[in-house]
């Protein structure tokens, strides 16, 4: 990074191009398929299309939320299981649902620093393949067990077992700091915020819409591959299976709340479902793609994290890093041609919005003596965001920037901003820039 947060002028990190899997409903189409197995087929796929030799990338950064059982360093098995050599270096990322944002600007560094020339980033998420773990007691028991000498040792080990050690523990969905599910800290802030349930219901039925004609429309089967389904392979996948384009504001207002069933506002119609996916995307120094004759998409022009108390608001960390990626950009909200903005929740959509044309927010929070601004409707989440085309959590980045990337150029604009909210309280913002 430069002494302002910017890239370095000479180091640009260009993206070149960029491919996602359908994104698909957990427990569905991909029910067989492991984070692993969709980052490689996406890696794989795009390095095919991309038409650049495997022999040109010399990184791999990658990244998967929900831990796999069996796989703890996906970053190198993107490397070990495509065709590209053996020798490219690479490494795995977390930052939740910020990971593919953070695989994405790791590379840009790289680049940046003269590390690196020609990386891939992205991120995989399988919740149909979530590991479940057995209780604390089964664990160290079945430790012992495999430490004993003989079979009388083993037995008298077992015997200490109870019924209960034997009920298996699936991944943590609360938060360890406050106890709260992610939904039930976007409950608290759609109260403290005033949002209502109506507003929510009308981000939800845009987003559907927008995702819905962007399909129609063809702007995103450029972007998303085809992918066959296990066992059989007799069936393939080519589109995500969450947009509803049928959807209505009335049958949204009929869905129950999820988290605080008498008071709450927040339903499974306006949060992001749980889904399986995987993204990537090929990162390059500008010098690099010009030598190879490539036309990027756009480029990295400037990034920031930002991380607030999970107490208070926990998905209001956009709010934090906007405005310090804008100034690290040397730009201005009202600069933007695009803005997207990840849906975890409708509800921390709404809060996000309202904090960027906040003075009082500004002021108390920030010690900024103007608010970012207001975020004119025709420019935000043009093509659907995560409530509608779901939300793998370490793919999400990636999808976010080969969608914006693609429509700045369809609409000639210079300049978009990304933002993800991410769990601990943590928030990412990304600044892009076309050509």
């Amino acid at each position: 990074m430069g002494t302002n947060g910017t890239l370095p002028p000479g180091r640009r990190a260009a993206v070149i191009t960029g491919l996602r899997t359908p994104f698909v409903k957990a427990g569905t189409d991909f029910n067989d398929l492991s984070a692993t197995d969709l980052g490689a087929l996406v890696v794989n796929e795009l390095v095919a299309r991309s038409g650049i030799s495997p022999k040109e990338f010399d990184s791999v950064v990658f990244g998967q939320v929900i831990p796999s059982p069996t796989v703890t360093l996906i970053g190198r098995e993107m490397v070990l299981r495509t065709q590209l050599p053996r020798s490219v270096q690479a490494h795995t990322v977390a930052r939740a649902c910020a990971t593919s944002i953070q695989a994405t600007t790791d590379a840009a560094a790289q680049i940046a620093l003269g590390h690196s020339d020609c990386a891939i980033a992205g991120g995989a998420e399988s919740i149909s393949d979530a590991p479940i773990f057995a209780s604390r007691t089964l664990a160290q028991t079945l430790v012992e067990v495999s430490r004993a000498r003989t079979v009388a040792d083993r037995v008298r080990i077992l015997a200490r077992l109870r019924p209960k050690d034997f009920t298996p523990n699936p991944p943590a969905l609360k938060e360890p700091t406050t106890g709260l599910t992610m939904g039930e800290s976007a409950e608290r802030m759609a109260q403290v915020n005033g949002i209502s349930r109506e507003a929510q219901d009308r981000v939800a039925y845009e987003s559907h819409r927008r995702a819905a004609l962007a399909w129609e429309t063809g702007k995103l089967d450029g972007e998303v591959m085809h992918v066959p389904v296990p066992p059989r392979f007799e069936r393939v996948v080519s589109r995500d299976n969450i947009v509803r384009k049928d959807t209505t504001l009335e049958a949204l207002a009929q869905l129950r709340p999820v988290f605080d069933r008498r008071y709450g506002t927040i339903t499974a119609g306006n949060a992001s479902p749980l889904t399986d996916g995987a993204a990537a995307l090929i990162v390059m120094s500008e010098e690099k793609a010009r030598a190879l004759g490539l036309r990027p998409l756009g480029y990295v022009k400037a990034y920031a994290y930002a991380a607030l108390d999970p107490r208070d608001q926990l998905l209001q960390g956009p709010a934090y890093a906007a405005p310090v990626a804008l100034d690290r950009a040397g730009l201005q909200l009202s600069d933007m041609d695009l803005v997207d903005m990840h849906e975890a929740f409708a509800a921390q959509v709404l809060s996000n919005l309202k904090a960027f044309a906040s003075k009082d927010f500004a002021e108390k929070e920030l010690g900024r003596s103007r608010p970012l601004g207001e975020i004119d409707p025709a420019k935000l989440n043009v093509n659907g965001g995560s409530i509608a085309l779901g939300h793998p959590f370490a793919a999400t980045g990636a999808r976010m920037i080969l969608q914006t990337l693609r429509e700045l150029e369809r609409r000639q604009g210079q300049h978009a901003l990304l933002t993800v909210c991410a769990a601990g309280g943590l928030g990412a913002a990304l600044v892009l820039e076309r050509e």
